[in-house]
């Protein structure tokens, strides 16, 4: 039965619309797979040695199970973000004599082949046999370790599939949970209670008692049949038929009318905002994107390398910009065919846009002002790179906006999910990142910080003045591809 649901699946793959246009990013993320997977394996391998060497005196073994626990917890913030769990179409198999659980349990045995329990392996079995021999540990106790490790592994996949099921349609729902998590962040850091050392504690239990690596097992098994349960209970056509039943809620944003011209535009823009689910998230994720600086700013490795501090402010003060700026209009594709029949000023369109990117940069560079607080050349940089995001990068997304061809589906969700992603989606963030960071770079080293700084603020001072010009060159290109993109936002394969 099992290669029976492979044979449908690969079918369905096949034989799908939009095989030949998912084919290419599916061949660019296998190269992808192919890169981590060296990376993870070379990682393994010199992991002993590095550990010696970066912690003398030290036993590298007591050193990795104190990580083991930060690394499930940021493996499972990862696969929850970028994880895609397999699926199967229900509704063909009802009418058939088959029983629902051979198809829960394809869907949940199908899972562990997933690229993302592949992967630990290349880091776990290495560094397990060059332990072994480097210590002389038993071989009975290192097994016991790496089962352990891999169940845990294990229980993060099963763990995903449970969170996703109940929170990857609200992360509002998450807050408490977080809270949680941030309480035993607290306890760790005060000094008050280490559960990183808790958990080493077991994990040296199980190097001496190594039976006890049965117990994260017998936990895949537990979290298997609840995922089973949960999967079995909606397992009806009717599950998939009924609707969401929610408050009518209308938010008109009549405030926006003082803007003049661009006002009904961005009216439009913030209701599309406000009601549907793949936009509504992007503003959550951007909110917590206001502590990636934590990672860079307290760290005295990063203190004088400023350009790293560039990229964090490229990427804090302008998340939401990049995030929604590269869909730019393919959040209007279902009507956009429409929007071009009528007598619509295209410059006005596009300028209540680039209003919307701009007041989502400054409204992020103020919540990152805090950030003052380890040195003003953070937040210098910050507001520098704030400036060119507004100046530069608004109208480099709006540009590249203009090869758009993908429509989008508003109500799905933004994670893992590369609907209306194209070679421009991959292209834009060339010029976006990657080029103010050298330039800043070349300028910081060779001239002076300060220079750096005026530098790209200066282009992004420019880009506003010039914004008119910019934005004639940008409508020129918008009605060049206009009939490209919208016989592009017809097309309904993803």
């Amino acid at each position: 039965m099992f290669k029976h649901f492979l044979s449908l699946q690969w079918n369905a793959f096949t034989r799908s619309a939009s095989f030949g246009k998912s084919l290419g990013l599916k061949i660019f993320m296998a190269f992808i797979a192919i890169y981590f997977s060296i990376v993870f394996l070379f990682l393994g391998i010199g992991l002993y040695p590095i550990l010696e060497e970066v912690f003398p005196g030290g036993e590298p073994l007591n050193i990795v199970n104190r990580w083991i626990l930060i690394y499930l917890a940021l493996e499972l913030v990862m696969r929850f973000m970028l994880q895609s769990l397999p699926v199967m179409s229900i509704k063909p198999l009802l009418s058939l004599p088959i029983a629902k659980r051979k198809v829960v349990n394809y869907v949940l045995l199908r899972s562990l082949f997933s690229f993302f329990n592949f992967l630990p392996l290349l880091l776990i079995i290495p560094f397990a046999v060059f332990t072994q021999h480097r210590t002389g540990i038993s071989i009975i106790s290192m097994l016991g370790w790496t089962v352990a490790v891999y169940a845990l592994v294990l229980n993060v996949n099963y763990i995903n599939f449970l969170l996703k099921k109940k929170f990857a349609d609200d992360l509002k729902a998450l807050l408490p949970y977080l809270l949680v998590v941030l309480l035993f962040y607290s306890l760790e850091r005060l000094g008050f209670w280490s559960i990183t050392e808790s958990f080493a504690g077991g994990m040296n239990a199980v190097l001496e008692m190594p039976f006890l690596a049965l117990l994260p097992v017998l936990l895949v098994f537990v979290l298997f049949k609840w995922n089973q349960k949960v999967l079995e209970s909606r397992f009806y056509l009717d599950e998939s038929l009924k609707g969401k039943t929610k408050e009518a809620r209308s938010q008109d944003f009549q405030w926006l009318r003082k803007f003049g011209d661009i006002a009904p535009f961005l009216q439009l823009d913030l209701k599309l905002i406000w009601r549907n689910k793949r936009p509504k998230t992007l503003i959550f994720i951007s909110l917590l994107i206001m502590g990636y600086g934590m990672i860079f700013y307290p760290e005295e490795t990063y203190q004088n390398m400023p350009a790293i501090f560039v990229f964090v402010g490229i990427f804090m003060t302008g998340i939401f910009m990049i995030n929604y700026g590269q869909f730019i209009p393919a959040w209007d594709s279902s009507y956009y065919s429409m929007m071009m029949a009528q007598n619509i000023p295209l410059k006005q369109y596009l300028a209540s846009k680039a209003a919307l990117l701009s007041f989502s940069v400054i409204v992020l560079t103020i919540l990152t002002t805090p950030y003052a607080f380890f040195g003003w050349k953070i937040l210098i940089i910050n507001i520098a790179c704030a400036v060119y995001n507004i100046g530069i990068n608004v109208p480099v997304l709006l540009f590249s906006g203009s090869f758009n061809r993908k429509r989008i589906d508003l109500e799905k969700s933004p994670f893992m999910n590369y609907q209306g992603t194209g070679a421009a989606q991959w292209l834009v963030g060339l010029p976006l990142m990657i080029i103010p960071i050298l330039l800043f770079w070349i300028l910081n080293k060779f001239v002076s910080f300060e220079v750096g700084v005026i530098v790209l603020a200066g282009l992004g001072l420019l880009g506003i003045i010039l914004r008119s010009a910019i934005m004639d060159m940008v409508v020129e290109s918008y009605r060049k591809n206009k009939y490209a993109m919208i016989n592009g936002f017809k097309q309904t394969g993803e």
